[in-house]
């Protein structure tokens, strides 16, 4: 316990944690010892960013499921005419637009299979181009929270171009920020096993450090919980801290804006991966373990962390509140991805629900932009 005690000490005091360090958090299982690191983590996110907890109102559109990719944990992707397989039209991407303003969103967050048929007049880009163009012709005050690095790179090896040249486009285009998702874990002896056809490490950091570059935000993400160690979870958090210090250190006009722990559901999941994580649904005490950690490592650098109530239920995410999270995230409206895996969360919260999960911490809730500015224009969903 006095190790322990001198680690959180040495956080407390404005260190950074060694990769070590937090390996050694994360393999506590005394109630005592983990009930101080989970203190700790608390009161590091309380000077870091205060007692109010945010949350977005925003609407994920899964524009398509089809993808050209087999990761081994997805039970989304299906093969174009495949049962289940889907593509959005662009009137229906606008309907869903229009619903999501009309309940006041000021965010759409867009992401989806690589689909190679996915062109205009022979272009990916184009394509990709279009689908923001649909929301920003009509709804130009949405921020569009779009395409993974997974994502930029499909667009970038369809049309031979490069990273920057479709990250400058999109940017162009209009998107406002990049999700940091298709991170999984960022060690590419875990990433061969449960997504061999991604992207690599280099390339999702590349990706990443080139958007900032280019003045495009993006989140961070770390999906856990499957077949990943300690080790291998801590080098992902270092591999993020490092971008985050370079963005910073070289004074990109773009950072990483938040951090979100994506537990593994595996319910629905291909039947290998399945077999060997062994459970269907994530174990709360672990992830909150982590997410406690996880504010202990990134907190200096990376202020905003965010747990995931599609997989934890809204339950295990207010928890997550106290455990070094800030942010409850968005309505969503509607989610695919991880709801096809078997979680139990839901696709969709109400202002009312996640502001009601917020009083009961009583801690103040506050609406933010997707860049975690206050939002500007009180609406009818404010006040109920």
């Amino acid at each position: 316990m006095k190790l322990i005690e001198q680690i959180l000490n040495r956080v407390c005091d404005g260190y950074d944690l060694t990769p070590e360090e937090a390996v050694l958090l994360l393999q506590q299982t005394d109630p005592l010892v983990v009930e101080k690191i989970r203190e700790t983590s608390d009161r590091l996110r309380q000077e870091q960013v205060g007692e109010t907890v945010t949350y977005i109102v925003n609407r994920n559109i899964n524009y398509s499921n089809i993808c050209e990719q087999h990761c081994n944990f997805c039970a989304f992707r299906r093969d174009e005419g495949e049962e289940g397989a889907y593509w959005l039209e662009w009137e229906q991407i606008r309907a869903k637009t229009e619903e999501a303003v009309k309940q006041g969103a000021s965010e759409i967050c867009m992401q989806g299979g690589l689909n190679p048929a996915a062109k205009l007049n022979g272009s990916t880009l184009r394509y990709y181009l279009r689908l923001v163009e649909t929301i920003k012709q009509d709804f130009p005050q949405l921020h569009i929270h779009a395409f993974s690095p997974q994502e930029v790179q499909f667009i970038a090896r369809e049309d031979g171009l490069s990273l920057r040249e479709v990250i400058v486009a999109l940017r162009e285009g209009g998107v406002g920020s990049l999700p940091g998702t298709a991170a999984e874990v960022l060690d590419d002896r875990v990433r061969r096993v449960i997504c061999p056809e991604k992207i690599d490490t280099a390339t999702w950091l590349e990706v990443v450090e080139t958007a900032h570059q280019e003045g495009l935000p993006t989140t961070s993400t770390l999906m856990s919980g499957h077949i990943e160690t300690p080790m291998q979870q801590i080098h992902h958090l270092e591999l993020l801290r490092q971008l985050q210090e370079k963005a910073i250190a070289h004074h990109y006009p773009a950072r990483i804006t938040e951090f979100i722990i994506l537990p593994f559901v595996g319910q629905f999941a291909p039947a290998p991966l399945r077999r060997r994580v062994g459970r269907d649904q994530p174990v709360l005490e672990e992830v909150l373990r982590l997410t406690a950690v996880a504010r202990l490592y990134l907190g200096r650098w990376i202020v905003n962390h965010q747990p995931s109530w599609v997989k934890l239920g809204l339950k295990g995410a207010t928890a997550a509140l106290q455990w070094g999270c800030n942010d409850l995230g968005g309505t969503l409206m509607e989610e695919h991805i991880t709801s096809m895996a078997g979680a139990q969360g839901g696709t969709s919260l109400t202002v009312e629900e996640l502001r009601s999960a917020i009083a009961s911490l009583n801690r103040p809730a506050r609406e933010r932009t997707t860049l975690y500015q206050p939002q500007p224009t009180l609406t009818a969903h404010h006040l109920g």
